[in-house]
């Protein structure tokens, strides 16, 4: 049998890693055999689909267990005692904090049960494998410099993905893998020859991930860092730290779908988190939500996340501010799903399709239902309220779908100009008219429709939508045209403000600028702009006056 080190060889020395399609290795998998008891062994070697083993079971006082992907194989008529199980903890290194134990240079796992005393009475023995290949499907994605955190349940393949994204990785950047069970680089002081170039970092005890996590960065100046199942508070707050020092992160945790992972309260912040809030009667009818919703508190720690399925097909979120965004109001999230086919040039296909938010998402977004543009009914005049917020047709508040078809709006004691703006920064198709009996609708400020001028009742008697903006920006503009258009999601101003500085401060540290100039924000986007800032060790200033008020970033020797 071929042994890591040989096919990893051969692998490197052919025509690129990129051509190398689901070739697998498995590491020397008769080390695993030599610790397993004499009988559970020889009927072991004497099964045919060998390859295909997935784990064995060793329960004491029961008959032991080997699984394969569609099947489980009882392989002694004599069932486990004490002395079969300390033949193999003899034989293994030692468990750590998270009762995982390998054999040395290999990728073989073994996880112990323990009764109250603390005495084992179980084993859990996983083959270990290295994949080469598993990330040809999204290459491309692992090669772009964002962070992605891979999703999916146990077993599907995340670590086996991980292990040979970090080698790709290394091939050309500085990676640096956080192992905390020794999955990755396997058991033992030298890595497993299946991570490459990449460096490994052990961790002592599982609570300590963070703390490595974390040092990591400080001492080893990594590009990259991989880690393996993120899954406590202070691991998912570690990982925002070093994806906010400019640090590629590549991690995996525990989930089934985005949705999943977002109502989960301990790792939502590795999206950004999820916080309660309560609009204003008004926010709530433009929105057509009820007033408590949820919404996203903070940028995304993942750019990217990708649902692993299977080994064979995968679903990418590609923007996930933008998804979880979508998400928390109750739309449909348009996402990618690769299946792998070597028939194909790229070795996959790919269609886009469109993600429900699940059921309890869909009540805590507080969607009413509501007709789109094409359904309207007349508005009704001033709100209950006192007519402070925005006529209460709900086809005046938000279309159900999104339209993209040309909407001819009447401004009334609003700018021109940066209506004009805020449709063209989101590449809409707006048409301005003169004419109120050419519009689809009426675009206003809440100091006119108080009033109640007659521009504004003749709109209300024709039952064309009245859309009350509470001032003349063009943030609010382009909020009121998300919302016209199906695009809430698509609109996010402070995430937009943090990526320009996120790319700036790449910009400068990669020596193709010594300052650059951001885009005006609001007082409060502006200081989280210079934390970002001072996080980098760049130096940050405000300059201008409101509302032309914007930060601009120095390399520190230009200062």
């Amino acid at each position: 049998m071929e042994t890591a080190n040989e096919t990893l060889e051969a692998i490197n020395t052919s025509e690129g890693t990129s051509t190398v399609v689901n070739q697998m290795i498995t590491d020397d998998i008769e080390a695993l055999f030599d610790v397993l008891p004499p009988r559970i062994r020889e009927r072991l070697r004497a099964m045919p689909d060998g390859d295909q083993l997935i784990e064995i079971v060793m329960d004491l006082g029961r008959l032991p267990e080997a699984r394969f992907p569609n099947r489980e194989v009882v392989l002694s008529d004599h069932e486990i005692t004490h002395d079969d199980l300390e033949y193999v903890v003899s034989r293994i290194g030692e468990f750590g904090g998270d009762n995982r134990a390998g054999i040395e240079r290999t990728l073989h796992r073994i996880s112990a049960i323990r009764n109250r005393r603390g005495d084992i009475v179980g084993l859990t023995c996983r083959v270990g494998r290295a994949v080469f290949g598993t990330i040809d499907i999204i290459r491309d994605i692992v090669e772009s410099g964002k962070s992605i955190l891979l999703l999916g349940r146990p077993g599907v393949g995340k670590t086996t993905m991980l292990r040979e994204t970090a080698r790709v990785l290394a091939e050309k950047k500085r990676v640096v893998i956080v192992d905390t069970s020794n999955e990755i680089g396997g058991d033992g002081d030298i890595p497993h020859p299946a991570i490459g170039r990449a460096r490994r970092m052990q961790v002592p005890r599982p609570e300590l991930q963070h703390e490595v996590m974390i040092e990591a960065v400080e001492n080893h100046m990594p590009e990259v860092i991989v880690i393996d199942e993120i899954g406590r508070e202070l691991e998912a707050l570690a990982a925002r730290t070093i994806a906010e020092r400019g640090v590629q992160l590549v991690g995996t945790a525990h989930g089934n779908t985005l949705d999943n992972l977002l109502m989960n309260p301990t790792l939502s912040d590795l999206l950004g988190g999820i916080q309660s809030v309560t609009l204003s009667d008004e926010e709530a009818r433009r929105r057509g939500t009820q007033k408590s919703v949820l919404e996203r508190k903070a940028p995304p720690t993942f750019d990217i996340v990708i649902e692993i399925q299977d080994r064979d097909t995968l679903v990418i979120h590609h923007d996930v501010a933008r998804a979880v965004d979508a998400m928390l109001r109750g739309y449909p999230v348009n996402s990618e799903v690769r299946r792998r086919d070597e028939s194909r040039p790229s070795g996959y296909v790919s269609e886009e399709v469109a993600v429900e938010p699940g059921e309890m998402l869909r009540r805590a977004g507080g969607l009413r239902g509501r007709p789109t543009l094409n359904e309207r009914t007349p508005t009704r005049g001033r709100s209950n309220n006192g007519g402070q917020s925005l006529a209460e047709s709900p086809s005046a508040i938000q279309p159900t779908a999104p339209v993209r078809s040309t909407m001819r709006v009447y401004p009334y004691g609003i700018s021109q100009n940066r209506l004009k703006q805020a449709a063209k920064a989101l590449n809409l198709p707006l048409l301005i008219v003169t004419d109120l009996g050419e519009a689809d609708m009426l675009m206003t400020l809440r100091s006119y429709y108080r009033k109640r001028p007659q521009i504004i009742s003749d709109a209300e008697r024709r039952g064309l939508p009245v859309y009350v903006l509470r001032s003349n920006t063009v943030a609010q503009m382009e909020q009121a045209l998300a919302d016209i258009f199906g695009l809430a999601a698509e609109v996010d101003p402070y995430t937009r403000a943090m990526e320009e500085a996120r790319l700036a401060i790449e910009k400068i540290q990669s020596g193709q600028a010594t300052s650059v100039e951001l885009s005006p924000q609001s007082a409060y986007i502006r200081r989280q702009q210079h934390e970002l800032a001072r996080q980098a060790n760049l130096i940050s200033r405000s300059l201008g006056k409101e509302p032309r008020r914007r930060v601009r970033i120095y390399a520190n020797k230009t200062l």
